[in-house]
């Protein structure tokens, strides 16, 4: 009686898309096409776009469709967009058409700290200032909010249709995974089809009605971009803090987590506490006052989450 026990090979690598239940795996400089095996679905897990996966291959078929049987453990997770394992985040934010705002910038800001995730700022739209507010002007304001956040350690890059300036945030992305993210209609698509011009990512005019873009980015998909990967992500213009608790809040701060450690009460909230060096610091002017009302308005939403049992 013959032998026709099939031989597998199990390969490791990151998924960079997911289609239809089927995901596609970048693994030893190939691609492949695995779905997951059966009791994935029976004990509740859900493959990612950038999890780091082993699955298994038919050694006597080189077209058939690989076996996800294992998901690495993930670094952290987002789930708008749904990503697995990221390292830094190209925020976008427009400094014109939608208007610029430190609040939402904020948002944006807490949000991708609280997942340990590393964020550059990018300031889109700068040549669309210049012409509504001048040359001297616009400058002016660039330069205003780029000290506040430099001031706090982020690194921002400003970007319009100039290469140079292009170039500055190109330089700037090196290994290691990346997102972007930020308000509808802020430039994400553009900026990815001017990093990457074969992705050929759909972009939309901004909705004059809601002021904020339509939702053009279908999939989530990984690009090989320089030693690092750059997902594409759906634009949107809201942020939960679900996964934020109260007291981990101004760890998401930098500067408001630095000046806690002056706190006379290591159970600080910094909101209406006696001797909170955050507030002195605040009053000396060494934390940016739109900053901590950020802070404060973010606890609130936090205070007043209802509870999940």
């Amino acid at each position: 009686m013959s032998d026709n026990k099939q031989e597998y090979t199990v390969l490791t690598g990151i998924i960079y898309q997911s289609i239809s239940g089927f995901y596609y795996v970048w693994s030893e400089n190939h691609s492949y096409a695995t779905k997951p095996r059966g009791n994935f679905r029976h004990l509740q897990m859900k493959p990612l776009v950038g999890d780091y996966v082993k699955f298994e291959l038919d050694e006597e078929d080189s077209q058939s469709i690989g076996r996800l049987i294992e998901i690495l453990p993930r670094q952290n997770e987002l789930k708008r967009p749904n990503v697995a394992n990221v390292d830094y985040a190209l925020v976008v934010t427009s400094l014109t058409e939608p208007e610029f705002s430190y609040n939402l910038l904020d948002y944006f800001l807490v949000s991708v700290e609280s997942h340990q995730i590393e964020p550059l700022i990018v300031l889109s739209k700068y040549d669309l200032l210049c012409q509504q507010l001048g040359n001297q002007k616009a400058q002016e304001r660039l330069e205003e909010i780029k000290a506040l956040y430099h001031s706090i350690g982020y690194q921002v890059y400003e970007i319009d249709q100039s290469s140079d300036r292009l170039d500055t945030l190109k330089n700037a992305i090196t290994e290691g995974t990346y997102v972007v993210m930020g308000q509808s209609g802020v430039g994400k698509s553009t900026l990815l089809n001017q990093l990457i011009p074969t992705a050929l990512i759909n972009t939309a005019e901004i909705s004059d009605s809601l002021n904020r873009g339509k939702h053009t980015t279908r999939e989530v998909t990984l690009y090989r971009y320089h030693e690092g990967l750059l997902a594409d992500t759906p634009g949107f213009s809201s942020v939960d803090f679900d996964q934020i608790q109260n007291e981990e809040l101004a760890n998401a701060f930098p500067e408001i987590r630095e000046a806690s450690y002056n706190c006379r009460f290591r159970s600080c909230m910094h909101v209406n506490e006696p001797h909170c060096q955050v507030k002195k610091e605040v009053d000396n002017g060494n934390i940016a006052l739109s900053r901590y009302r950020n802070y404060l308005q973010i606890f609130e939403k936090i205070e007043q989450r209802k509870p999940k049992y």
